[in-house]
């Protein structure tokens, strides 16, 4: 895998941009305020995009006055890879706070559809699973 250091989580939001499809430098910037809620230098995004570049896993177009931004198909390869090995961590970090839903079993993030059943509070993924629910 190329030498890219995705060290943050703006860098991290780009890459996300890029598999979605092509950008303008200045579109990423407006989706990055909207996305953290906060401006945004170019000094957080051109130099990244840069680096990849230099690298070869993203091309660069002038359409208009903009320049449009577009993973290669060795970009596309790396994000994939990038974010196989992402998923993993992200994994492990959020398996300790996950629960099961009560009727169906499916992995619930967060505290999901709760209901008191023999005075014990049961999770469950939606109201159904929980009307459904039987002892």
């Amino acid at each position: 895998m190329k030498q890219i250091k995705v060290t943050n989580i703006v860098k991290f939001s780009v890459l996300l941009m890029l598999v979605a499809g092509k950008k303008h430098g200045y579109e990423i910037l407006k989706d990055l305020e909207l996305q953290f809620g906060r401006r945004m230098s170019a000094s957080h995004v051109y130099p990244f995009l840069q680096s990849l570049r230099t690298h070869g896993l993203v091309g660069r177009k002038n359409v208009g006055k903009r320049k449009e931004y577009a993973l290669t198909p060795e970009g596309r390869l790396f994000c994939r890879q990038f974010f196989r090995k992402s998923a993993e961590l992200m994994k492990r970090a959020i398996a300790p706070t996950l629960s099961s839903c009560a009727h169906c079993g499916c992995k619930l993030f967060g505290r999901g559809f709760e209901k008191i059943i023999r005075k014990q509070k049961k999770a469950f993924c939606c109201r159904y699973c929980a009307e459904a629910y039987r002892i």
